[in-house]
Order: C-alpha cells, then structure tokens, then sequence
C-alpha cells in the first residue's frame, strides 16, 4: 500500500494539472458513474492528503475522496487524450491532461460533514501543517500496545507505512516492541520528527530513502541496494542481512499481519 508521502505527491499533481481549472470527469469502467456525473463540467478548487487518502475539493462543497488501498494507482498523460484502457474507474480531463484512476479501496463522494469525520478519525499527519505530536502522544504514552504497531495505526499516526515505521525505529535506536507507555516524551519527539523529514523528503523525491550520507554505498564501498521501492534502507527487507551501522543480524517477525524488520544491536530489548 503507498504510504502517505505518495498521497500527497497525487494531491500536488492534481494541483498542478487541475487546480483551478474546469475538469470533465467520467467513469468508463461505469461503477462511478452518477459520482463522476455530479463533478463533470465543475471547477477542482483544492487537492489534499491527510494520511493516505486522497480528498479532491470540487465547485459546490463536492470532495471527491479517494483511498488507493493496496491495488489502486493513479496514471497521468498528456494530450491528446487516449481511449480508456482497462478497468479505469474514474477519469478526469482538463486542458493540460489527463489522470486514470485504477483499483482503488474507495472513490466516493463526501458531504461536508463526512470530510470532517474522516479528518476526526485520522491521526495527525506528519506532513501536515496542521499536524500535532502532541495529539498522537497523548494516545502513546497511554497504551500497553508496541511502538511499532501504534506507528502503523492511522488513527494515531497518518501516513506512515510498514517502511517508515521499521526505518525511523532504528534512526532513533527504539525496540518496536517497546509499549507507548514505555516511551520516553524525547523519544516519542525525536521519532514525529525523523518522520517529518523523511516522508518531506519521500515527497520531495517520490521515493523512500532513509540511510545517512555516511551509509551510503558510494560511502561504504557497496552495491546500490534493488528493492520494488526504489530506495537505500537500512532494515525494511533486510532480514538475514548485516546492519550497516553494528554488522548485527537483522531480523524480521510478523507483528499484526505485517512484516517487522529490525537491528537486535543498534534497537536493545528494554
């Protein structure tokens, strides 16, 4: 599943392709077809992220909310604008080009009032002005659950995703299975802004990196690592593989349903 600097790389392209301007919108796969009919011929005022979803701010208070799931992916193209390929759901059109949505986990119409419920229910999102730590800490440092499975809860964290949660843990030298209420209030404020920067960077760049300048392979003398996400790390699929900082095993266990990758050395049991 794309993790939220993704999202709000989508919601800048939007922007820069649409904002302002009026948009055709149509669902040739037709399963949002009286959705795309209520937005065709409007102008798209705003594209925002909160986490990892999606919200298009139409003329007329229609927000367009989009959630990309684990199969849903976003094209964009120029002009002229080719016939629909595949099961495209929805498809938006403006002067300058086009965007294809495919196999989203949900595109759907908000009111005003559900925009606001989803915001409510969503954490403070580390690549949001409006995001407060201190909001996600006060829900940490009560809870008996692991560090690494609140950082994967959206309702106390937009955004982060299996990659950041493993990468900024071993920045910041935490256990994941250390519970929130174990966590020191310095700790917790060095992890919100590790994440800060590095999903700033994510967007900035489209891709996950999360390695020092001196762990670098043209710094260490060792091959560019190849992984699906495009980035150097240094624990996120590397189990079984030396730690680039100590040479520790890095390990991996599964932690609800998900893959978790950490450095026994560079990450102590408390």
């Amino acid at each position: 599943m794309p993790e939220g600097h993704t999202i709000h790389r989508l919601a800048a392209e939007h922007r820069e392709m649409f904002g302002g301007r009026v948009v055709r919108v149509e669902s040739p796969q037709g399963r949002f077809s009286e959705g795309a009919a209520r937005l065709d011929g409007r102008r798209l005022l705003e594209a925002d992220a909160h986490g990892k979803h999606l919200l298009l701010g139409f003329e007329g208070e229609r927000v367009l909310h989009v959630h990309l799931g684990i199969y849903g992916k976003v094209a964009f193209g120029g002009l002229p604008v080719p016939a629909p390929v595949g099961a495209v759901r929805l498809r938006l059109v403006g002067a300058g080009g086009y965007a294809d949505l495919r196999g989203p986990n949900a595109c759907e119409l908000l009111e005003p009032g559900e925009v606001k419920v989803l915001h409510d229910r969503l954490g403070p999102d580390p690549l949001r002005a409006d995001g407060d730590p201190e909001r996600a800490w006060r829900r940490v440092r009560r809870s008996r659950t692991s560090i690494a499975a609140l950082l994967m809860d959206q309702s106390v964290v937009a955004g982060p995703g299996n990659i950041y949660r493993a990468e900024v843990l071993f920045r910041q030298g935490v256990h994941p299975l250390v519970a929130g209420r174990d966590l020191g209030a310095g700790e917790w404020a060095r992890i919100w802004a590790d994440l800060v920067v590095l999903m700033a960077e994510g967007v900035r760049t489209g891709r996950i990196d999360t390695v020092r300048p001196e762990h670098m392979p043209e710094a260490m003398g060792r091959a560019p690592r190849v992984d699906g996400h495009g980035g150097e790390v240094y624990v996120y699929r590397r189990a079984g593989s030396g730690c680039l900082v100590c040479g520790s095993v890095v390990r991996a266990e599964v932690l609800v349903g998900r893959n978790l990758f950490w450095c026994p050395g560079c990450q102590p049991e408390r």
